[in-house]
């Protein structure tokens, strides 16, 4: 190959010279030493490393999560079993709606408190009165009055937690409907996008002592939230309003536009990245919740030592450059290979250079595949 470029090259450069039979000086190990005729038969293009407008979007990687305000995770508040299931699966609910219905004995001992306190506040008021009323004659002693007061306050206070309790269980038939059944409804409107209950299922209380599994997740998933993971030293080109691009693996020509619409206070100890929150519209509900994403924020262009992405190679785990260093002993024109770090996250047509190149060095810029097979 590289026998074949060389003779190829010397045949462009004609036959006008005469071939000197003295030894010649052959270029060191990285090197290319070329005519200017050869230089202008390869089509090679030299232009120097200068500042360039770089950057334009900082690239990071996320995931789609649920907009927290748009999901509800749906648990059983008693333990019981399921008797029947009132959604499925990919429907359409809106808030209020019948999700699940779970016979427990705690909704009858729920009412059952409810009724005793009732006639616990009753005795107690009927007590107080006539305490009060033995009192006010002096025929009954302070101690006995303060304690049938207290003993009311007591009962008004157990009503009132036994009210709430019942209300809380009710089926919405009013706090006097006696049942063992108690109907867990969505708290919003949204899809079912999770469902994790069979029928004839023990289901365990929320408030109890056992460990509560989510019964329903339901989600609106028109806007969701794409979480990304953006490294400390492009933290502070990202602003909240910015646009912002998304790609998923599911869908690699599709393009999903939003906004950032926050960036987080803090920065995760291990990883030094802070979580940027970007919303999503999603009216096909494409994205699907825990997709990785690459995530795409516009930011302010900068300017940098940067090259074109045509005077990059890929010479095995090395990025390399060819650099126009002068001449030769023998009057050719060098080009040395020149390793260089570059930051290809930032993107566009000309990428920055962290590490290998001076600003007014001279870089090959289109041609530089045929520098590397003389090599």
């Amino acid at each position: 190959m590289k026998l074949r470029l060389a003779l190829l090259l010397a045949a462009a450069a004609g036959c006008g010279g005469h071939a000197s039979n003295a030894a010649q000086p052959t270029p060191p190990a990285g090197e290319a030493w070329l005519t200017p005729q050869q230089v202008k038969n390869a089509n090679l293009v030299v232009a120097p490393a200068t500042d360039q407008d770089v950057g334009g979007a900082v690239t990071a990687s996320g995931k789609v999560t649920y907009d927290d305000l748009r999901v509800a995770h749906q648990f059983s508040p008693v333990t019981g079993r399921v008797v029947k299931i009132e959604a499925q699966p990919g429907q359409i609910v809106k808030k209020g709606q019948p999700l699940v219905v779970i016979e427990s004995p705690d909704v009858g001992t729920a009412f059952s408190d409810l009724a005793k306190a009732h006639a616990d506040l009753e005795a107690a008021d009927r007590d107080f009165k006539r305490q009060k009323e033995l009192f006010d004659a002096h025929a009954a002693s302070q101690k006995d009055y303060e304690a049938s007061l207290d003993a009311f306050q007591k009962a008004k206070a157990e009503l009132s937690r036994a009210q709430k309790k019942a209300a809380l269980l009710s089926k919405g038939g009013g706090a006097d409907s006696v049942t063992q059944e108690y109907t867990l409804r969505a708290t919003l409107d949204g899809e079912v996008v999770g469902r994790n209950v069979t029928p004839g299922a023990e289901v365990v209380g929320q408030y109890s002592q056992g460990n509560a599994v989510e019964l329903f997740t339901i989600g609106e998933l028109d806007h969701v939230w794409v979480v990304a993971d953006v490294y400390e030293m492009d933290l502070g080109r990202i602003k909240k309003g910015a646009r912002v691009t998304v790609r998923v693996v599911t869908y690699p020509n599709r393009i999903f536009e939003g906004v950032v619409d926050y960036v987080s206070g803090t920065l995760d100890p291990s990883t030094h990245t802070a979580k940027v929150r970007c919303t999503i519209p999603n009216p096909d509900r494409d994205l699907k919740p825990e997709m990785y994403a690459t995530v795409s924020v516009s930011v302010a262009e900068r300017k940098a030592l940067a090259i074109p992405r045509s005077a990059m190679l890929r010479l095995g785990d090395q990025t390399v450059v060819f650099v126009q260093t002068g001449t030769a002993p023998n009057g050719l024109i060098r080009f040395e290979r020149r390793p260089v770090a570059v930051d290809e996250d930032e993107g566009g047509d000309y990428l920055p250079v962290t590490h290998g190149l001076e600003r007014g060095e001279k870089i090959v810029t289109s041609g530089a595949i045929l520098l590397a097979g003389m090599i």
